[in-house]
């Protein structure tokens, strides 16, 4: 014997019939986080921003090669 049972119920309708708590207000909370964190980390992918991060490695990068050659060659024998 094969029996089909159908309900038609909205899903709020289906989270109280389970005892099932409403977290709406929590995925609420949660996406407007989400939508802060994306908003701020777009903001530094522009490329203004880009750039200035990119030189301010660089130029701390050349700075540190610079030191490590001349201490490199003050630590070198004279021939």
């Amino acid at each position: 014997m094969k029996m089909s049972i159908e309900v038609d119920c909205t899903p709020e309708e289906a989270r109280r019939f389970l005892g099932l708590p409403d977290v709406s207000a929590l995925n609420e909370a949660l996406v407007k986080e989400m939508q802060a964190r994306l908003s701020a980390n777009i903001a530094a992918l522009a490329p203004d921003e880009l750039m200035k991060s990119w030189m301010a490695f660089g130029a701390g990068a050349q700075e540190q090669f610079r030191k490590f050659m001349e201490a490199g060659l003050s630590a070198a024998p004279k021939a």
